[in-house]
């Protein structure tokens, strides 16, 4: 009698468990699921620390409303930007979607179509009388490590040569600080970042009309991870179809700089 009590006992402990078992996860945008955006806190306006100690910018609001339509829960993961390639790999986040630029990037990762275009620049002290890429002869530049301005001056070799020193900075806030300061002579850049601290921080800084590269921005996922770049590019799509990609745009930018459907 105590054996066949046991064996119920056992029995019904295995139903118990199995029925606490979890269903798989199919990437199907299932509630619950996250959806994990690595960006780098320090890139306004596209994703940074608003005055109330929130993340926010412009990358960021898309990626919430994407988030949304998907029925997946936003995790906002700030990372170092020259770390972003382990992030993806070890799995610790699901895209880079910060002003990311898809030129000569383009087989490293799999890429939404591009939403927006920008260009990589030169800012100076609003003082100063540098207005041209000849008279960065002799000055001190930096650059933010790993991106794309940098990458865009690997391939400007004669102008490097003519720069006293090419230094590199871990983001764009210490380098703007360095420049403000009179550390450095002038930054390498994106454009957007650049007109977004003139025009919404009032730097004292200005921007070169001779541009370094043009570019388009798109999310970058893990190489080969298609299905849920499929779905972020099918809800990026409906909101340029309904208008939500031009209402974002203009609330931070005061016009519709997105590309998608155009």
């Amino acid at each position: 009698m105590k054996k066949v009590i046991v064996f119920f006992i056992m029995i019904a402990l295995i139903m118990g468990v199995a029925g606490c078992s979890k269903p798989a996860d199919n990437g199907g945008g299932q509630e619950g699921e996250t959806f994990i955006v690595g960006f780098d806190k320090n890139f306004p306006p596209m994703g940074f620390v608003g005055d109330d100690g929130e993340f926010t910018g412009f990358d960021l609001e898309l990626a919430a409303e994407v988030a949304k339509r998907l029925n997946k829960e936003l995790v906002l993961q700030p990372i170092s930007w020259d770390a972003k390639d382990k992030e993806l790999e070890t799995g610790n986040i699901d895209c880079v979607w910060n002003g990311f630029t898809i030129n000569g990037r383009e087989d490293d990762y799999t890429w939404t179509d591009p939403y927006m275009k920008n260009q990589q620049v030169f800012v100076v002290r609003a003082d100063d009388d540098i207005t041209t890429l000849a008279d960065l002869s002799g000055k001190v530049v930096m650059v933010q490590a790993d991106s794309s301005a940098e990458k865009a001056l690997a391939g400007k070799q004669d102008l490097v040569a003519t720069f006293d020193n090419l230094l590199t900075a871990a983001d764009y806030n210490t380098a703007l600080m360095d420049l403000e300061a009179g550390a450095v002579d002038a930054v390498a850049m994106d454009e957007i970042v650049a007109n977004y601290q003139i025009e919404k921080r009032n730097a004292k800084i200005k921007v070169l009309e001779e541009t370094l590269a043009a570019e388009e921005y798109g999310v970058g996922f893990l190489l080969g991870n298609e299905e849920l770049r499929d779905q972020v590019q099918g809800a990026l799509e409906e909101m340029a179809a309904d208008g939500t990609l031009t209402k974002i745009s203009n609330q931070w930018f005061g016009k519709d700089i997105t590309t998608i459907g155009k």
